[in-house]
């Protein structure tokens, strides 16, 4: 009897200690799929601000310039977050199988990257994705291309628009031209209108 007695008391001692580590182990597992929930990485939508840029600019008349000379020109932007460029858009007045996109390191004037798109077609919006470009908060930057076709966005009355201008998450600083098919830093500044359409899809990471 007494040897009953001593291993129901075994018995019950481990029972105990089974579902004390059965407990800790369902708390642990508990924890851990907390913590990688908690820090799963946010994933943010991508954004284009060429849209949003002309209506705030005020820039609503459009007239279309082809084969009007070269230039190389585009917009001065910064971007209020951390984020990356994963591509280019681009819509001309005429087709363009050879068209140089620039983008610039704003204050030391050098070129940080160079892509060349083939627009097949007058009127239609083009996208290239590119290996994407890290934009670093608050730096300024250029995007130019240097063509002889494109939309000039202005207001009726000529006037100029008031920069900075913010468009979601990218401030435009100005915009710049230069006459010539060198890949050059432009140095003239305009600000009663854009020559483009020439912009980027910008994805926040952080």
């Amino acid at each position: 009897m007494k040897n009953f007695k001593h291993s129901m008391v075994q018995r019950l001692y481990l029972l105990k200690i089974l579902f004390f580590a059965l407990s800790i182990t369902t708390f642990i597992t508990s924890c851990s799929k907390d913590d990688d929930e908690q820090t799963a990485p946010i994933v943010y939508n991508e954004e284009n601000p060429l849209n949003k840029y002309h209506e705030l600019a005020g820039f609503t008349s459009t007239s279309n310039f082809i084969n009007s000379g070269d230039y190389e020109f585009g917009l001065v932007f910064s971007p209020n977050v951390k984020g990356k460029i994963n591509s280019l858009v681009v819509k001309l007045p005429d087709a363009n199988n050879n068209l140089r996109i620039t983008i610039w390191d704003y204050d030391t004037k050098t070129v940080l990257r160079t892509e060349v798109v083939n627009i097949s077609a007058a009127n239609v919006s083009v996208t290239k994705s590119i290996a994407e470009f890290v934009l670093e908060k608050d730096r300024k930057y250029m995007i130019t291309m240097n063509s002889n076709d494109w939309y000039k966005r202005y207001k009726l009355d000529n006037s100029n628009a008031i920069y900075p201008i913010t468009a979601g998450n990218i401030k435009f600083l100005e915009y710049r031209w230069l006459s010539g098919t060198a890949q050059v830093f432009p140095t003239n500044v305009s600000q009663n209108y854009n020559a483009g359409d020439l912009s980027f899809n910008f994805q926040q990471v952080e």
